[in-house]
């Protein structure tokens, strides 16, 4: 537990000096803002007309981006605040699964969901919880599904009921669902998207990553705690992220590790992960991948560590002493009609995560 502490303590001096580049940052966005509303205003009757469409395009763009490098600086920022008691003092670890010695759950494994960028709250789309409800009835009796974990936000909420920028959320969710321009609604879809892309990002970076890891895997394990989980009984606690949801995932198994002292396996379903985590002593990895989806072959080019090219890799040295599982379905492609969550092919990602747990399992008896 201490070690754990230590390791992201080392990095809130780097979080200082990057916090004041940050708000820097924010302050140059901001003038830009302002700028580019008075562009737009003084020139607004010619934006209407015909001829301007290429320029309208540009401001429409120019306006992603800078709302883009305002949640960029968000996501980074929260992190800073949350850490330094800012918000509220930061949680105690020092007291998990104490008082679960008499009360432990009777189940000895733990399978955790974490969802892709999509997830804006607590509750899953309709199509994943019919997934998570097919992969309940399949696993034994003796394995519990953990859901409803949002992996983008600090506090055990989701975007929409975050304590510390409510407010926010809820509006930018009310323009989306509720505002009669199209563009606006694409506009804030896409910043809530953009918010979770960019915790990928933060979660991969070697500098501000473990300290949002740390985050998630707390959070993890103050569930897993109220769910009755105690070391001396389970088994292991398995991590099954979705897309995006891998990255958080592999990120965080290492920390949940030494968090819940016990053994931290991880699934990923059409995953996009840097690898750049430390994996050493994670002993299963495990990846159900579809032949057609392109989104996680892009992860691949998006992070070269994990290309064989580079050796040196926190990825390829784990490989090199470890057994990579890849389950690979046909005809499987990212998401909508012929994602893992469809019709189609969501018994398929359901018995490679069972087979999965089986061969993990076996390989880690005794003899």
């Amino acid at each position: 537990m201490t070690r754990s502490n230590a390791v992201v303590q080392g990095h809130r001096h780097s979080i200082r000096l990057g916090a004041r580049v940050l708000i820097g940052v924010l302050v140059l966005v901001g003038i830009l803002m302002l700028i580019g509303v008075g562009v737009v205003r003084r020139d607004a009757a010619s934006l209407l007309q015909s001829g301007s469409l290429l320029e309208l395009l540009g401001v429409s763009g120019g306006a992603i981006v800078v709302v883009l490098a305002l949640v960029g600086v968000y996501s980074v920022m929260v992190d800073f605040v949350f850490w330094e008691g800012w918000m509220q003092s930061f949680p105690d670890a020092s007291g998990l699964f104490v008082g679960n010695e008499e009360k432990q759950s009777s189940h000895r494994h733990f399978l955790v969901y974490l969802d892709g960028i999509h997830q804006s709250e607590e509750n899953h789309p309709p199509r994943v919880q019919e997934f998570l409800n097919c992969l309940e009835s399949e696993i034994d009796s003796d394995s519990l599904l953990v859901k409803g974990i949002e992996a983008y936000t600090i506090t055990n909420v989701g975007l929409r009921a975050a304590s510390y920028s409510r407010w926010f959320w809820q509006w930018l969710f009310a323009l989306q669902e509720h505002h009669p321009s199209g563009f606006v609604q694409f506009t804030c879809a896409f910043c809530i998207q953009a918010n979770n892309v960019i915790k990928v990002g933060i979660s991969s970076d070697r500098r501000y990553g473990p300290v949002m890891n740390y985050e998630l895997a707390l959070k993890i394990a103050r569930r897993l705690e109220k769910l009755g989980f105690h070391p001396s009984h389970a088994s292991r606690v398995v991590l099954v992220g979705y897309s995006g949801g891998a990255e958080m995932a592999i990120g965080t198994a290492e920390m949940l590790q030494k968090l819940c002292c016990s053994p931290v396996q991880v699934i990923s379903i059409c995953g996009v992960f840097s690898g750049n985590a430390a994996l050493e002593s994670i002993q299963d990895v495990a990846m159900v991948v579809g032949s057609k989806d392109p989104v996680a072959a892009f992860g691949c080019l998006a992070y070269p560590g994990r290309l064989s090219l580079l050796p040196l890799t926190n990825w390829n040295r784990w490989k090199r002493t470890h057994s990579l599982q890849r389950y690979l379905i046909d005809r499987m492609s990212h998401n909508g009609s012929s994602g893992p969550f469809s019709v189609d092919f969501r018994q398929q990602v359901v018995a490679a995560i069972c087979r999965e747990l089986e061969r993990s399992l076996a390989s880690s008896s005794p003899g």
